[in-house]
């Protein structure tokens, strides 16, 4: 069986508590690390100030605890709108500075589906938000990290390959993949292995065949979409499921393989999409991915 030594986080907000009761819940399960999303309240980079900054920062370190990453995912249809991205790239910027005076060089985010026509004007689009993102990114000695899922690890790596920095590279998450796109999460890693350097852990299943753009919105099919919806959409269970680790299709044992093959050394991160009890299931986590140390 495979042997890791990576570090366990949690996302904060899958506990649905407010962020320090969420802090001190993740280090009562037994988490390193922590993710936290900082696009609105507490955490909005608006909300704090560089006083309030340096003492969140000290509270968590006193808790033992550090932050794997922050989650900078502002909705609506990521970054292929032209005309709402002046706004996003500002925030986005906004959230790495944050993310650097809390002590990690890591965002995550959806950017949106990418399309798979290089010629689609939206691919334009994306390229040129993200090619800045990336250059600022790479300025600051940080990543914005998109999250696997929405669209195939190949049309993702081919979209990565034509910027000029790894500023922005990914956050593997192998349960997106098998719960929409039914991309093989173990080819994923080992395909885009030099861009990854944030995980999440989750499992799941898919019901049946769903098109990702009524999962993750695309411009002018829809309105856009959001976590909220997402979240909808796992607990109604029409077309995928989020199930708890080692319960979907997402082979761990072969996964955990993989990232330990391309020398993958970052946060194993627990992201739970489910109302109902998830201290439970973010505990009995932490325990699956214990069993594989």
């Amino acid at each position: 069986m495979v042997k890791l030594d990576n570090k366990i986080g949690v996302i904060v907000d899958s506990f649905r508590l407010p962020i320090r009761e969420g802090l001190l819940k993740a280090k009562e399960v037994g988490a390193q690390g922590v993710q936290m999303y900082a696009v609105s309240g507490e955490l909005d980079p608006d909300n704090l100030n560089t006083e309030q900054r340096a003492e969140l920062k000290a509270y968590i370190l006193g808790l033992g605890l550090e932050i794997s990453a922050l989650c900078g995912d502002l909705g609506g249809h990521g970054f292929q709108d032209k005309a709402e991205n002046a706004w996003k790239i500002k925030k986005s910027k906004e959230i790495l500075q944050l993310a650097k005076d809390l002590g990690t060089s890591i965002v995550t985010t959806h950017i949106g589906i990418i399309p798979e026509d290089e010629n689609d004007p939206i691919y334009q689009t994306m390229l040129e938000a993200c090619e800045e993102l990336g250059q600022y990114a790479t300025s600051l000695d940080a990543y914005f990290a998109i999250e696997t899922g929405p669209e195939t690890s190949k049309t993702l790596k081919e979209f990565l390959d034509k910027l000029s920095t790894n500023g922005v590279s990914v956050n593997f998450d192998p349960a997106n993949m098998v719960m929409v796109t039914k991309d093989d999460p173990v080819a994923g890693v080992k395909l885009l292995k030099k861009y990854i350097v944030h995980t999440h852990v989750k499992d799941g299943i898919q019901l049946q065949s769903t098109n990702p753009k009524d999962v993750y919105g695309y411009l002018g099919y829809d309105s856009g979409t959001s976590h909220d919806k997402i979240e909808e959409m796992v607990e109604n269970g029409e077309f995928f499921r989020e199930l708890p680790l080692g319960h979907g299709d997402v082979n761990f044992e072969l996964y955990f393989s993989a990232l330990q093959e391309i020398g993958y050394n970052g946060y194993l991160t627990i992201e739970r999409e489910v109302r109902s009890n998830p201290e439970k299931d973010i505990k009995e986590a932490v325990q699956f991915i214990e069993k594989f140390k």
